[in-house]
């Protein structure tokens, strides 16, 4: 059996879906996902960026699919697409070219109760309360504190204020995370999530906001402290025995006492 997995989305979600990706290996497996999560997919036999396939361009406009990816996506038994459930020029477009595809919606819809995972899950038969785990080592152990105090919106945010109180008072070195366009001088900045993803495993804690690095860093293993403000945890939470989830709305109530007790007994 050649399966193909076809999974956009930003990073945290492409994460939470990790667990029904999994459940869909097969004999070969191939995933084409969001360019930046591609590093961190470890249970394929191939992973490519969805950029690098030509499949974003089926659907659009007058566009003929190119004949190789035609051939190559009729070199597949079975394939599992969360790209195009909105899309249905695409559907179409693959409907009459004879590629037999099986479409999921990326997102769970806003009636629906229960854990984001949980829905990836049942889309394709996998049991409910699966973890995302993904098997990167650290080269080096540190005593240290990672924080990474940005998310993809501003109401997701803990102020940098409290996180700068947070730092001054917490008993481990600080290690400053943040991503290629977001202002923080001191921060550490990875182009590539392995590298980072390396790097915040080899941490003692983790603390940052609902974010996908967030996400990244519960499914390393790390010990992970995630700070939840306006979206529910019981759909969104990094799940893991080693992740603790604080919640105030709006996130600037959270009081940076309440975050160093929490912090300290993860590091405890």
């Amino acid at each position: 059996m050649r399966r193909l997995l076809i999974r956009p989305g930003a990073i945290g979600d492409c994460i939470l879906s990790f667990p029904a990706m999994e459940h869909l290996k097969a004999g070969y497996t191939e995933i084409w996902i969001s360019s930046p999560v591609a590093p961190l997919v470890r249970f394929a036999d191939r992973v490519r960026p969805i950029s690098s396939t030509g499949i974003d361009l089926v659907g659009v406009g007058d566009l003929e699919m190119d004949a190789g990816l035609h051939q190559t996506l009729l070199g597949f038994n079975s394939i599992v697409s969360w790209y195009g459930a909105n899309r249905p020029e695409f559907r179409d477009a693959l409907c009459a070219l004879r590629v037999p595809c099986q479409f999921l919606e990326a997102l769970p819809p806003p009636e629906f109760a229960g854990h984001a995972i949980d829905f990836f899950a049942a889309q394709v038969g996998a049991p409910a309360g699966l973890t995302p785990k993904i098997e990167i080592q650290s080269a080096s152990l540190r005593d240290s504190v990672v924080i990474h105090p940005f998310s993809g919106s501003a109401r997701k945010n803990w102020p940098v204020d409290s996180y700068l109180q947070l730092a001054a008072q917490l008993p481990l070195k600080v290690e400053w995370s943040a991503g290629p366009d977001e202002n923080l001088p001191e921060a550490t900045r990875f182009e590539n999530l392995a590298e980072l993803a390396a790097w915040i495993a080899g941490a003692r804690l983790y603390i940052g906001n609902d974010s996908g690095i967030t996400h990244l860093a519960a499914a390393l293993g790390t010990k992970t402290l995630a700070l939840f403000g306006p979206a529910s945890p019981d759909m969104w939470a990094p799940r893991g025995e080693n992740v603790v989830v604080l919640r105030s709305d709006p996130l600037s109530d959270l009081s940076v006492a309440e975050v160093l007790e929490a912090a300290n007994r993860l590091l405890g």
